[in-house]
């Protein structure tokens, strides 16, 4: 149920949302959907200076929780959704004994709640 990801995966992954800017980025990206925000506007929104969106963007982006791709001038990042599944899989692998299925209910009104049908399938 982890998609191969592997207990340093993980700690990676939770350490790169350990830090107060990286998570608010990490959220906004997940509302922000598969279309993903360019750098600028993550910065504004967040009051975060560009440098320093870099470092968390690269953070992000080596712990597999988001991506960028270019679109004329600018630079746009998305939640890796693939990363991000593979991280609460990992999590909630022993759940109930080792039943994850029991949590299956609970993932799927977390998804339905924060992402849309089209970039949760």
């Amino acid at each position: 149920m982890s998609r191969n990801m592997d207990i340093s995966q993980a700690i990676e992954a939770l350490g790169a949302l350990a830090q107060e800017s990286r998570l608010k980025v990490f959220r906004l990206l997940l509302r922000a959907g598969p279309e993903g925000m360019a750098a600028g506007d993550i910065a504004r929104k967040l009051a975060v200076p560009h440098n320093t969106l870099s470092v968390h963007l690269a953070v992000l982006a080596r712990a597999n929780l988001a991506g960028a791709r270019k679109e004329g001038r600018s630079v746009i990042y998305a939640v890796n959704l693939e990363g991000t599944r593979a991280l609460l899989s990992y999590l909630i692998e022993d759940c109930c004994r080792g039943k994850p299925d029991t949590c299956l209910p609970l993932i799927e009104a977390t998804l339905a709640g924060c992402c849309t049908a089209e970039c949760c399938t």
